[in-house]
């Protein structure tokens, strides 16, 4: 009787996941998006003109003389003037201080959005600088931006 008991169960549990699979494969981009210029010959330039890009407005900001504890955030503007949609896949930070903010879903050619990046600088003094690198679908696949600020150490 255990036996069958057991069987059930992991019927069952096979079942729940395979409806899962279904539903995470509904939910992935579409394959057409992807371009890999990338060959054994080197760089195919056709399919490397067809690459999205990503422009930003500027890769460096910085907010100066604050206080610490405060948090602070910038916008920095961003445009993909390539011929395909734009996915970023990841916002790597240096210090666990910097968040940023990024649409998620893929950025259609001509399109300019924002990638808001806060500072927290409550346990920070002094001159700091952050990073935050980008992993993306260019044909670079990695960008970086950069914020700085002098924190003045609070008062006890």
């Amino acid at each position: 009787m255990r036996h069958i008991v057991i069987l059930l169960l992991l019927a069952t549990a096979a079942c729940n996941n395979a409806g899962n699979s279904a539903n995470n494969a509904n939910n992935k981009l579409p394959v057409s998006i992807v371009n890999n210029p990338h060959t054994a010959n080197g760089i195919d330039p056709v399919a490397a003109a067809k690459k999205p890009t990503l422009d930003f407005k500027d890769t460096l900001h910085d907010f100066g003389l604050m206080h610490e504890g405060e948090t602070v955030t910038y916008a920095f503007e961003y445009t993909n003037n390539g011929k395909s949609p734009l996915i970023i896949s990841a916002a790597i930070v240096s210090c666990g201080c910097t968040v940023p903010n990024y649409p998620k879903d893929p950025i259609e050619p001509g399109k300019t959005v924002n990638m808001e990046v806060s500072f927290n600088s409550a346990g920070k003094s002094g001159h700091q600088e952050k990073s935050v690198t980008i992993h993306d679908n260019t044909l670079r696949g990695e960008h970086m931006l950069y914020i700085k600020a002098d924190v003045a150490k609070a008062n006890p």
